[in-house]
C-alpha cells in the first residue's frame, strides 16, 4: 500500500471522527463546535500542530514496515455542557460520536471494497480503501479504551451512577495516561 494512501487515510479517519464529535455536540444543543469552525470535514480545522504531525509520522513509518505503534492525536472538539440538556449523558454520546462514526466509515468501504474487488481486480480502489478502513478500525477501538483522555473514559463516566462516575472521573484524570503509557 502506497504511502499516499496511508496519508489520506489518515487525514480522512481523524477529520470524520473529530467532525463527529462536532455534529454530536450541536445535535445536543452545544453550538460551541459550529461557532468555531468543527462542524466541518475540512482536515486543517482539525489539525493540532504537535499531536497530528506526531501520528503522521508514526503512521508513515509504519506504513513503510518500521515497527512502531503510533500515537498522537487531533484537535480536541471543545463543548460546553451547561447547553447540554442532560450534561453527563450528552458528554458520553458526544465522546462516543467519534469511534462511532470511524466504525460506520469502516463498514461502508468495507461493503465498497467488496462490491468492487470482483469480477476484476480494483487495485487502486483497495489500495486507498483498506488502510482507510483499517486506520478507522484502529482509531475507533483505540479511542473506546475506558480511560482519560480517550473517547472511552469519557463514555464510561457517562453512564456510570453519579458518585462512581466522580471517583472514576478523578482516578483516571489522575492516573489515566500513566495506564495508556
Amino acid at each position: 500500500m502506497s504511502i499516499i494512501a496511508w496519508i489520506l487515510a489518515f487525514v480522512f479517519a481523524i477529520t470524520v471522527h473529530e467532525a463527529a464529535h462536532a455534529w454530536m455536540a450541536d445535535r445536543l444543543g452545544d453550538p460551541t463546535a459550529r461557532i468555531m469552525g468543527r462542524l466541518s470535514l475540512n482536515p486543517l480545522v482539525h489539525y493540532d500542530p504537535v499531536g497530528t504531525s506526531m501520528l503522521l509520522i508514526l503512521v508513515l513509518m509504519r506504513a513503510i514496515g518500521i515497527p512502531v505503534i503510533p500515537f498522537g492525536w487531533a484537535k480536541p472538539v471543545h463543548f460546553d455542557p451547561y447547553n447540554l440538556k442532560r450534561p453527563r449523558r450528552d458528554s458520553a454520546l458526544i465522546s462516543l460520536a467519534g469511534p462511532a462514526s470511524n466504525l460506520l466509515v469502516a463498514v461502508l468501504l468495507s461493503i465498497v471494497v467488496r462490491l468492487f474487488s470482483s469480477p476484476f481486480p480494483f487495485t487502486f480502489l483497495a489500495d486507498l480503501l483498506v488502510p482507510t478502513i483499517m486506520l478507522s478500525v484502529t482509531l475507533a477501538f483505540f479511542n473506546l479504551i475506558p480511560i482519560h483522555p480517550l473517547d472511552g473514559g469519557k463514555i464510561f463516566i457517562g453512564f456510570l451512577p453519579e458518585k462512581e462516575a466522580r471517583e472514576a472521573d478523578n482516578f483516571l484524570n489522575r492516573y489515566g495516561i500513566i495506564i495508556l503509557f
